[in-house]
């Protein structure tokens, strides 16, 4: 399979930006598509990627952004969805269950074959969070079209590295407060470095071994949060002290937490916490 253009859809955010740059290191031409394509202002510098401003969840313009294109990789994910409907809410499910199979959908239109998806480790229909049981459909759908289309999926870990969303959030909050309340410091998590990540998806794109299968992504080693988090601790070089929380306090914390535009932590994250990733 030759390889000169990409889709990279949700590809303006950390993962992407990794998997941008390994791409155009290669010389390949990716194509991202966003809303607002001023939030993907670092992106434009590098030599072959080019930013679209579109909206994914419209089919008929999914199917023009694949035309000419040789793979499509899905990164599109949220970590927060306010709705307390079953078995997800309606956030959850436009990004997580319904895009994938629009994705689908248009790639067979367009006459695509090659797709990468995330997902998330521990994703489950059974699961006990929203956000891993809405994972767990997408990928679902993405499989059942192996019959038809060359796919993979990958359920990474939790991910870090430079700008992550996780281990930043933690050494903010160190820096921001001298005494920092912590709800399910007995998580276990398998972090696993962005770069390791990014060259998995672009590495796997021509691998016909890979197609029709699912990949865990983990690192070599597993931690719990509060391990995570003084780590964190001893980096910021503030030695802040951490009070960990019994179950009911923590509940309560993410309930709060919840509540804030941007929140660092949420009951639904929470729940997920229960699962070890």
């Amino acid at each position: 399979m030759e390889l000169k253009k990409v889709l990279l859809i949700g590809g303006s955010g950390f993962v992407g930006g990794w998997i941008a740059n390994r791409l155009s290191e290669r010389g390949i031409r990716v194509v991202i598509p966003s809303l607002h394509r001023d939030n993907t202002k670092k992106l434009i510098l590098l030599p072959t990627v080019y930013m679209v401003e579109a909206d994914v969840h419209d089919q008929q313009r999914l199917v023009s952004l694949m035309q000419g294109v040789d793979a499509v990789i899905n990164l599109v994910g949220i970590l927060h969805d306010g709705s307390s409907a079953q078995p997800y809410g309606k956030r959850f499910a436009a990004a997580h269950a319904e895009l994938p199979k629009k994705i689908i959908a248009a790639m067979k239109q367009a006459g695509v074959r090659r797709l990468v998806h995330m997902s998330a480790l521990k994703a489950s229909a059974d699961a006990p969070s929203a956000y891993l049981r809405s994972k767990a459909a997408g990928e679902a759908a993405v499989l059942a079209a192996a019959n038809e289309l060359d796919v993979t999926v990958f359920r990474p870990s939790v991910i870090f590295g430079p700008g992550d969303s996780f281990l930043n959030t933690f050494a903010s909050l160190l820096k921001l407060l001298p005494v920092l309340p912590l709800g399910g410091g007995d998580a276990r998590f398998q972090p696993v470095y962005i770069g390791d990540v990014a060259d998995a998806f672009v590495s796997c794109i021509t691998d016909r071994a890979t197609f029709g299968q699912a990949y865990e992504l983990c690192g070599p080693k597993v931690y719990t949060l509060r391990e995570l988090v003084d780590y964190t601790n001893e980096l910021v070089g503030k030695r802040r002290l951490v009070i960990g929380l019994s179950d009911g306090l923590a509940s309560l914390q993410a309930k709060i937490l919840g509540l804030l535009p941007n929140p660092p932590m949420s009951s639904d994250n929470l729940r997920s916490m229960q699962v070890a990733s």
